[in-house]
């Protein structure tokens, strides 16, 4: 068949602009940009981070230019973007001496997804191990492993009590500036200003409900009041921090894991449960307890909580709540019970909305296979891929969303992506504005 001129031209216009879009016959578009933060080598302690393009068509990953960027730190742990795309930041914890030396380092984000650094930012306490953003990008919380009362240059004398510093976002350049403690006064009744919100020994994430309370996890710690717990803060708009009226909730746990929200009205957490006392391996699948949230981040234990982990899935590591609907939880899981199945995997849940329970994915492959030692997972800006960072090979593993089921399946184009060797944790966003 014979193309009129017009015709011809018609379509080298239309080609021109799927060019220009940066869309192919096969995919279509770039829908956002990934970031993977992780270590070289485990002896260096060098890091990078390495970035993808997400295409909208087939949720598969392409390098973005000059990728791997340093993330100009030691043993970066976690990565956020801030609302906009615009400011990406990375939590590196450091060397772990006997001077703490972590920090929070700022990228800008610029054209196809580059990272340029902008400048570092010491937390009030030492080691820093997670971050939060808040909704609305005015915010950044940050997860000292050691608070500022707690530097002893002799690790043995620590006694790993925790922080969170509060840093204040500048709309239009990214910049991070210190949010001082205004809750807490001397016997005199005069207002401290401390840098930092305390929390109890051992904590290890957070996460936000909404924009209103803050769940700080503190995870096995022997001795303790606060032993496998939530330490709820109520989040002002002003940034501080209050204690809630009931302050921490012993979640009655063996060994907690991840924290995560559904829907602003129910809080996950994965329990990896009982480990061997010879082995260390666990004795069970692993659980998941469940909480609402009520007024002023009160927790209430949902009805049948904890719920089953999908056998033969074991050492549950993170939650993710599906972001469309919310109807979906999913668990990324880093060893099974059995040897013929793949050795991680993320196990469905579907969510009651009304009530918060868990009943697992009927779906017939449920759990589904991931890489090697996964630690982080997140969704695409369209809610249609899920994504895992895979600290043992040093991958990504890339899924599909049944919206419809809550099953996964792999990508078209296959589900592996080379990421960096030891990729810790990773961030999406959406277009940048």
């Amino acid at each position: 068949m014979k193309l009129s001129k017009i015709g011809r031209v018609s379509m080298a216009l239309a080609a021109s602009v799927a060019l220009g879009l940066g869309m192919t016959a096969c995919g279509g578009g770039t829908i956002g940009f990934m970031w993977v933060v992780g270590t070289q080598s485990t002896s260096s302690q060098a890091s990078s981070i390495a970035g993808f393009k997400v295409d909208n068509f087939t949720g598969n990953l392409t390098t973005i230019p000059r990728s791997p960027f340093s993330s100009v730190g030691t043993n970066p742990s976690n990565i956020v973007v801030r609302s906009g795309g615009r400011y990406v930041y990375v939590v590196n914890q450091g060397t772990g001496g006997r001077v703490p030396d972590g920090s929070v380092t700022s990228f800008s984000v610029g054209g196809d997804g580059v990272l340029t650094f902008q400048q570092s930012y010491g937390t009030a306490g030492g080691t820093p191990i997670w971050a939060q953003m808040d909704n609305n990008g005015a915010y950044l919380y940050v997860l000292d492993r050691l608070d500022p009362t707690n530097q002893d240059p002799d690790p043995t004398k620590r006694s790993g009590l925790g922080d969170v510093s509060v840093f204040a976002v500048a709309a239009d350049t990214g910049r991070l500036s210190i949010v001082t403690n205004q809750q807490i006064k001397d016997p005199n009744n005069t207002q401290v200003n401390l840098g930092y919100f305390p929390v109890g020994p051992n904590p290890t994430m957070m996460r936000l409900q909404g924009n209103s309370c803050l769940m700080v996890m503190d995870q096995n710690q022997s001795s303790d009041a606060y032993n496998n717990s939530i330490f709820p803060y109520q989040v002002q708009t002003s940034g501080q921090l209050v204690t809630t009226v009931n302050g921490n909730v012993n979640v009655g746990a063996s060994q907690l894991t991840s924290v995560t929200t559904g829907n602003g009205a129910y809080l996950y957490l994965t329990d990896v449960g009982p480990l061997d006392a010879k082995t260390a391996a666990p004795t069970t699948n692993g659980q998941i307890y469940a909480f609402s949230v009520g007024t002023g981040c009160a927790l209430n234990a949902v009805v049948q909580s904890p719920f089953p982990n999908v056998s033969p899935a074991q050492r549950p590591v993170w939650t993710l709540t599906e972001g469309r609907n919310f109807k979906y939880l999913y668990v990324l899981n880093q060893s099974n019970t059995n040897s013929g199945q793949a050795n991680s995997s993320i196990s469905a849940f579907v969510i009651d909305a009304t009530t918060g329970k868990l009943t697992q994915n009927p779906g017939a492959n449920n759990p589904y296979p991931v890489g090697s030692g996964p630690t982080c997972m997140v969704e695409d800006p369209t809610n249609k891929w899920l994504y895992t960072s895979n600290i043992l090979d040093g991958t990504v593993t890339g899924k599909a969303i049944n919206l419809g089921s809550g099953e996964l399946s792999d990508l078209q184009r296959g589900s592996k992506f080379t990421a960096v060797t030891h990729a810790s944790c990773l961030a999406v966003s959406g277009a940048v504005s």
